[in-house]
């Protein structure tokens, strides 16, 4: 389980540069922005899957309590990132330039960004992990007499 779950933080840190790459790509782009951003929010959709998977493979594997709540963090950044663009676009005017609107979606870069040091400190984590189970928990044979 050790590796699926490093294996899924490797995934997911790579998907995250992508992101960034698609919405670069999306913010220059001259189609609609519905359009333009459409790639960018659907790999999103796919890394909050990822993370929750990883998530519950982290849970079933009965990893330390930190790992497990560091995959549940990831899956809580990844489902505020449509929050907050739907913040900053209640925020923006009809021409989407409100500097209140701005500054809110700026948030969204910044919460991108705690995303990737999230999914490395969980890739560090993981490499962590012993690679064999450990002994059961239960009564100790005594001396024999």
């Amino acid at each position: 389980m050790r590796k699926a779950i490093a294996g899924l933080a490797a995934v997911i840190m790579f998907a995250i540069v992508v992101q960034f790459f698609l919405a670069g790509s999306g913010a220059f782009d001259t189609a609609s922005v519905d359009e333009a951003f459409r790639p960018h929010r659907m790999l999103g959709y796919l890394i909050v899957l990822l993370s929750a998977v990883t998530t519950l493979i982290a849970a079933s594997a009965r990893v330390p309590g930190r790992l497990v709540g560091m995959t549940g963090l990831l899956v809580g950044l990844g489902i505020a990132q449509p929050v907050i663009a739907a913040i900053a676009k209640a925020f923006s005017d009809t021409d989407d330039s409100s500097t209140a609107g701005q500054l809110v979606f700026g948030l969204h870069a910044v919460n991108a960004l705690v995303m990737m040091a999230v999914a490395v400190r969980i890739l560090r984590l993981a490499r962590e992990l012993p690679t064999t189970p450990a002994p059961a928990a239960g009564p100790t044979p005594g001396p024999t007499r």
